[in-house]
């Protein structure tokens, strides 16, 4: 009985590793599989993780006191004067004094350092988000280049079917003496070229399924699934919508959020620097010991003297200096962004309307060319060159079209990169 437990055992530990490998080799299917898996596994996402929250906790450590120093002086060690011996212990010297001491920086410092730690706690959470949002975009754009390759195989493969069944009508002709014998090798030498296409385009989905991979932080020789389908292109994403999308992007973009925390963390640090013209300085207690009681107390206050102004000057100097270069920076990534997405809509609408024309127009006319080109090499008015080209012309419709498609997708991802989101 225990025999047959520890079999059922390791029966079912087998099925669920079958299960969990079969998951794994089940991604590739749709994009937001492949999404969600990066979100969890991918390492330089979660290294930004890792330092954003690392950033956080140098928020509080940026505001606090500098730890308080101790201080003990033995005063009088060789008990001079008196019929006592040299002693290290307190009670059996002169006398001994305890100070405390505490620093305290200048009114509003703490303040300035916290909430410049705080800035650069908000970078490095935008630049986690930012991370994500290029992550994100190469995985679409690989996807929908996967796509593609997948796309273009099926459609070389169901046209080379249809060339060998021009060879055969070519090969019944020559039976018949009604062509010539060029035929069919013509037909033959075009499905050699296509087979060559299919080799290469074999070589290019190995090459994109190796970059996914890597994306999502999987072994990059690890199969996916072919890809099902790809996403609709929403309507927003349309010239139309241009200054909608500004708006949205001025709110949302991270590297805008990442620049606008720089210049927040260059304005404290320039306060900062104008704030050190004045003195920090030290509390301190000190109670003296004779014998063994505590007979005198004194306090104290220190201050360090600011007297290297023209250092100072240097130093607030910098600081507006890289405030102003932040600002302009934050300028420019603006305007950096902004033509990145007049591009990207515009090649969206290009690629929409390269799509339509070729489904609603080039494709259903190659198709009518090609049907009357058979129907004329059947009956001996056209040549099999001709049909062959009006063949090659439905092959490259249908290319057209889904290279439309894939480019259209490309651009949606570059935009939903730049929003910092999706549409």
């Amino acid at each position: 009985m225990k025999r047959h437990k520890i079999l059922c055992f390791l029966l079912l530990t087998g099925l669920s590793g079958s299960v969990v490998q079969a998951k794994e080799l089940m991604l590739g299917s749709n994009l937001a599989e492949l999404l969600d898996y990066a979100r969890e596994h991918n390492p330089e996402l979660a290294a930004m993780r890792h330092e954003a929250d690392a950033a956080v906790q140098r928020v509080q450590p940026a505001a606090a006191l500098p730890d308080p120093v101790f201080r003990t002086e033995l005063m009088d060690i060789t008990n001079q004067g008196t019929e006592k011996s040299a002693s290290l212990l307190p009670s059996q010297v002169g006398s001994t004094r305890y100070t405390l001491m505490q620093s305290v920086p200048w009114f509003g410092k703490r303040d300035l350092r916290r909430d410049a730690a705080e800035a650069g706690a908000d970078q490095a959470r935008v630049r986690t988000a930012g991370t994500w949002a290029e992550l994100a975009m190469q995985i679409k754009s690989a996807y929908a280049q996967y796509y593609y390759v997948a796309g273009s195989q099926k459609i070389t493969r169901d046209q080379l079917d249809l060339v060998v069944q021009m060879e055969k009508v070519a090969q019944v002709r020559y039976a018949n003496g009604l062509a010539a014998q060029q035929d069919a090798v013509r037909a033959q030498v075009e499905q050699t070229a296509m087979k060559a296409g299919l080799v290469a385009l074999d070589n290019t989905k190995r090459q994109t399924e190796a970059r996914l991979n890597a994306l999502l932080s999987r072994p990059v020789t690890m199969p996916l699934a072919t890809p099902q389908r790809l996403r609709g292109i929403p309507a927003t994403a349309s010239l139309e919508n241009q200054t909608l999308l500004e708006n949205r992007i001025r709110e949302h973009n991270p590297d805008l959020f990442v620049d606008e925390a720089g210049i927040r963390a260059g304005e404290k640090s320039r306060d900062l620097a104008y704030k050190n013209r004045y003195p920090d300085f030290a509390l301190g207690i000190s109670p003296t010991q004779s014998g063994t009681a505590v007979r005198e107390w004194g306090v104290m206050v220190e201050l360090n003297i600011p007297l290297q102004q023209e250092s100072r000057r240097s130093q607030e100097r910098e600081s507006e200096a890289m405030l102003a270069a932040a600002r302009a920076r934050k300028e420019a990534t603006t305007n950096r962004i902004l033509s990145a997405l007049a591009e990207s809509l515009s090649g969206i609408d290009a690629a929409q309307r390269t799509e339509m024309l070729s489904s609603s127009s080039l494709l259903p006319q190659a198709k009518v060319t090609f049907e009357s080109a058979l129907t004329g090499y059947q009956n001996g008015r056209v040549d099999f060159a001709t049909l062959l080209d009006a063949a090659r012309q439905i092959l490259n419709a249908k290319l057209e079209v889904l290279k439309a498609q894939t480019d259209a997708q490309m651009r949606l991802a570059e935009i939903e990169k730049l929003l910092g989101e999706e549409l």
